[in-house]
């Protein structure tokens, strides 16, 4: 007779907190060092058991060194920033690889990822595109839960669009920081205004910043994505940096790196640092915080049974 213990596979998985170089702050990600042989319902199930906004998992490739596919506890995405420095911290604080260029191959292509020798993690974003689009501004304060007064004033001067670099954003401009934590979106609201540009989510920003060294303090929502609120996003950073650059938000030349920061309204404070050259570059630190196994059944079986 076949029992359990025949058919599972015990899996190393790892929670790895990004943009941040303490547990319990930034970004928290699922990490599977090993994820060959799995298939997508096993990884859709891992993430949904892990419960990480995203969790990365990574195969051979043989179009770069590494393959990696993001799973959400609902769905997959085809890039997450956070996921992919949490993923090469983990691989570098292991020994796996070592400081330097890494290669990876995602669904929007082939990405490169450099590795400092203090483990500061950069990752090279898709081509930037941006575009404007046709949207009430009520509207978008009422899925907010913002008076409209918050987008007005900062908006003469910087547009409602959606930017990519990778992943679409639709970026949204709020004059000041208690505007922007004070914020309590209609999820339905906003969920439904971001299939309507067809974007992942809706990041909030403010130039009026907690830190006298960050560019702006940011919020990001995509319950479209089975992510209602996400704490510290690298994805969203490197399109709004692009966004930045396109409708020249700063006097002069765009500042050779600026720091996004986010999460400090949720409890999970972290930092992103953008570069926006020929390539739009995103990096940060990262920290693990749980490393353990899980007892994964074969395909036809519908539950975890335990983790350790």
């Amino acid at each position: 007779m076949t029992t359990m213990a025949d058919t599972e596979r015990r899996l190393d998985v790892r929670l790895v907190d990004a943009f941040t170089d303490e547990p319990f702050a930034g970004n928290a990600a699922g990490v599977v060092p090993d994820a060959d042989g799995l298939t997508d319902s096993q990884m859709q199930a891992v993430a949904n058991e892990l419960g990480a906004s995203e969790t990365a998992f990574l195969t051979e490739s043989d179009r770069a060194d590494r393959r990696v596919r993001y799973f959400t506890p609902t769905t997959e995405v085809d890039l997450c920033g956070h996921a992919t420095i949490a993923l090469h911290a983990h691989l570098f604080e292991d020994g796996t690889i070592d400081s330097g260029t890494h290669s990876l191959e995602t669904n929007v292509g082939v990405l490169d990822i450099e590795v400092t020798d203090d483990g500061t993690v950069w990752m090279t974003q898709d081509d930037p595109e941006v575009r404007r689009v046709d949207l009430d501004r009520e509207r978008v304060a009422d899925a907010l839960g913002v008076d409209p007064a918050a987008l007005a004033d900062v908006g003469a001067d910087l547009p409602l669009a959606v930017a990519s670099t990778g992943l679409p954003f639709l970026a949204v401009p709020v004059n000041f920081l208690e505007h922007v934590g004070d914020l309590d979106p209609d999820l339905g609201a906003v969920e439904a205004l971001s299939r309507a540009v067809d974007a992942t989510g809706l990041y909030a920003f403010t130039f009026d910043a907690l830190g006298v060294d960050s560019t702006l303090h940011g919020r990001m929502f995509a319950p479209a994505a089975g992510v209602p609120e996400d704490p510290v996003t690298g994805t969203a950073s490197g399109a709004v940096g692009a966004y930045l650059r396109e409708f020249e938000a700063f006097e002069g030349e765009l500042p050779e790196e600026m720091v996004f920061e986010q999460g400090h309204f949720v409890d999970r404070p972290g930092h992103v640092r953008v570069r926006v050259g020929e390539q739009v570059r995103v990096g940060g630190r990262a920290a693990v915080a749980l490393d353990g196994e899980l007892r994964v059944p074969a395909d036809d079986e519908d539950e975890f049974i335990d983790a350790t």
